[in-house]
């Protein structure tokens, strides 16, 4: 499966998300793990023990084998299944999440590529029930969506009784507009932050903000 650069963009300010909270990180729930890479950062950055589910089973494996080959295997399982039928016995401190991201949209002809990018069996609803009913109480949760469904995302996160920290939006490069966005919350209420990220400069190079962010990710930056 392609690793993009939103989701490695993604899966380091999650690890940035979890290092500023007050609590110990002790476990964390990916939900669509798919190679396994927001698993492998933030296991990179914290010492959690980390329920990676994903329901393709292609990837599934991918993300075992990635997992296996990590200095991280004994932290992170990979369950292949469907969220909606998962049960858990304990919360979670961080719970992360790049879901589906179009709802009725046009589809492609690829059935796997409808599970990855298109609400098959997942709608962000369920999603938000489920990251509300498996969330400690000071626990904090993850999620990149698309930037055009702003207005939409933040009324169903306030109808859920779930409650936004903190905002980022995220631009291709410094002379596009956004195209995704990056949310952090809990059950408590906070103060919202909202900041912006560019990831590439005028040349295409990657821009200051993005380096400084990936660099511990990175082989190359």
């Amino acid at each position: 499966m392609k690793v993009t650069t939103d989701g490695c963009l993604f899966g380091a300010w999650c690890a940035e998300q979890a290092r500023s909270m007050k609590h110990d990180v002790k476990n964390v729930l990916d939900i669509g793990t798919g190679t396994g890479l927001l698993s492998l950062m933030l296991a990179q950055e914290c010492d959690a023990v980390i329920d990676a589910i994903e329901i393709d089973k292609t990837a599934a494996a991918q993300a075992k084998q990635n997992i296996t080959h990590s200095p991280f295997a004994n932290r992170i399982h990979i369950q292949c299944a469907d969220i909606l039928d998962c049960s858990f016995t304990k919360n979670y401190d961080v719970i992360i999440s790049n879901p589906p991201f179009y709802e009725k949209e046009l589809k492609s002809d690829n059935p796997d590529k409808n599970i990855a990018h298109h609400n098959d069996g997942l709608l962000l609803k369920d999603l938000l029930q489920i990251i509300k009913n498996n969330l400690s109480p000071y626990g904090k949760f993850c999620l990149l969506l698309p930037y055009k469904r702003k207005e939409e995302t933040e009324k169903m996160i306030a109808d859920a009784g779930l409650f936004i920290s903190h905002t980022t939006l995220v631009c291709q490069s410094v002379n596009h507009g956004y195209f995704r966005m990056m949310i952090c919350g809990g059950l408590i209420p906070e103060k919202t932050v909202s900041d912006e990220i560019s990831i590439c400069k005028e040349d295409n190079s990657y821009t200051d903000k993005f380096t400084e962010l990936l660099k511990g990710f990175y082989l190359k930056l």
